[in-house]
Formats: structure tokens, C-alpha cells, sequence
């Protein structure tokens, strides 16, 4: 887990996903890949543009352009390798495009203060269209702190994929807990002492915990226990029904929206 690829956009999450970024490639000793969006404006209507549209695009671009001094400005005075590409168009569109030689993307879960942009909806699709993890950060959070790993283990194929490409991160955790939320590991699903064995192998130490849901949502539970357990971030499978295109499963919608900690999503 090398190259690490950062959304740089002027909104809420920025500064979240930034200082996460370079506390994680600092501590893989990785490469910090920036990919600056200006999203294209939609225009209803013919193809004619008007003052207040002008005004709006004008406002967008310059945000942007300022923005870009000063990230470009704070990478210059960090000690991390970086390089940096400016696209315009669909944030979604534009993070996937650059996602094929990337170990981990870098985005937020909901903000909380704006809708726009829609970083649920960016995460699902980019999830949808790469198998690449992603973290979605808290737009509030400081830093992405290490020490504390919680894997939301349901025994699906996403949960097993997400497993294999955070051992890099589960590496350098003091403690890992696999929590386990009702009968998972039933049937068909992993068992999370396969998980634990998996893990092992590379020398991660884990510990295991089983709940039973009791009628209560799964998400619910998952953020009791990050609490409980004081887990620094959640590593998860995530999942939904029918094509990429179709909404993600209620617990990854819900995590999305209300996880006060970092989550690192595979689908």
C-alpha cells in the first residue's frame, strides 16, 4: 500500500482528508497522489449560459485556483512524496479515472454541514466502479489515529476483501478487535476465526467479539462497540443489491452518514 490518492476540492472534509493522507503515507512511507476536481457545471435548458450561471461557474473556478495555492503551498512544506493532477468534471467520475493505480483513496463520509458535494453518493459510486479501499473520513476529525483497528466482520466477500487490503494499515495497530454483529459466519459466509487465522499470518494479533443483534441494527451496534472498544477507525465490506448503480446496503448507507470515526470500505 503505496500511493495513496487524495480528492483535493474546496469543501468541508478537505482539511479531514488531508491530514489524514499525510499521517498515512508517513507511516507507509508512501507516495501522496492529489487529484484537484473542479466539478462541470449542469445547465438545464439549452445549451445557453446566463449571468447568474457565468457568476456561479466564475465563483467555482475561483475557489478552486485559490485552493490550490494553498494545498500546493502545505505540500511544498511537508516531508512526504507527492505529485499532483487537475481534472475537471464529475468528482466521482474523475477519482475513479485515477483509482486503477492507486492502494487507497482518500474521501469523507457525509459532511454534515452541506449537501453538495454529495460525498455518500461519491463514495458509493466510486465504490461501485473500483475495487479500491477507500477511506472515508469524518469532515470534522483532526487525524487518522492507528492505534485502535475495529473490523465490522459479516462474513460476506466484501468484508474479506476490505480484511485483505487493510493489512497493511492493521499492521500498524496496538490492537485489533473482530466484532461480529448476529449469526454471520453461518452457512456459506467466513467464519471470523478465518479471519483471525488470515491475519495472523502476517503477524497481527486480533481479538474477537460476538453479539447477538437483538432486533437492533447492525450500524447501531458497530458504533456501540467503537465506543465501547474506543476504536480509532472501522474497517468494512461494503455492499448493496443488484448493479453498482443501486443503493448501498442500510448499514453502509447509515455508517456513511453517521460514523464519528474513519471508515475503510472495500466492496
Amino acid at each position: 500500500m503505496k500511493t495513496i490518492l487524495l480528492l483535493v476540492h474546496d469543501d468541508e472534509g478537505q482539511d479531514a482528508r488531508l491530514e489524514a493522507a499525510l499521517e498515512i503515507v508517513r507511516a507507509l512511507d508512501g507516495h501522496l497522489a492529489c487529484i484537484d476536481v473542479t466539478p462541470s457545471p449542469i445547465i438545464a435548458g439549452d445549451l445557453y449560459v446566463g449571468f447568474g450561471e457565468a457568476a456561479i461557474i466564475s465563483d467555482e473556478r475561483g475557489s478552486e485556483a485559490a485552493n490550490k495555492i494553498a494545498v500546493r503551498d502545505r505540500l511544498s512544506r511537508e516531508d512526504v512524496d507527492w505529485s499532483w493532477v487537475d481534472a475537471t468534471g464529475d468528482i466521482a467520475s474523475c477519482v475513479t479515472n485515477r483509482a486503477s493505480f492507486s492502494d487507497l483513496i482518500l474521501l469523507n463520509r457525509a459532511l454534515d454541514d452541506h449537501r453538495v458535494p454529495d460525498m455518500r453518493g461519491i463514495v458509493s459510486r466510486v465504490l461501485g466502479h473500483t475495487h479500491t479501499p477507500i477511506v472515508a473520513m469524518p469532515p470534522s476529525l483532526d487525524r487518522f489515529e492507528f492505534d485502535r483497528a475495529l473490523v465490522a466482520w459479516d462474513g460476506r466477500s466484501s468484508a474479506a476483501a476490505a480484511l485483505r487490503a487493510c493489512v497493511p494499515l492493521l499492521a500498524l495497530a496496538a490492537r485489533v478487535e473482530i466484532f461480529t454483529a448476529g449469526d454471520a459466519g453461518a452457512d456459506n459466509d467466513a467464519d471470523p476465526a478465518d479471519a483471525a487465522i488470515y491475519l495472523s499470518r502476517y503477524g497481527i494479533a486480533t481479538e474477537t467479539r460476538m453479539t447477538d443483534r437483538g432486533g437492533d441494527r447492525v450500524d447501531r451496534l458497530i458504533a456501540e462497540e467503537c465506543r465501547r472498544w474506543r476504536a480509532d477507525y472501522v474497517v468494512m465490506g461494503a455492499y448493496g443489491r443488484g448493479q453498482w448503480c443501486e443503493v448501498f446496503g442500510g448499514v453502509t448507507k447509515r455508517m456513511l452518514r453517521d460514523s464519528t470515526v474513519p471508515l475503510l470500505m472495500c466492496h
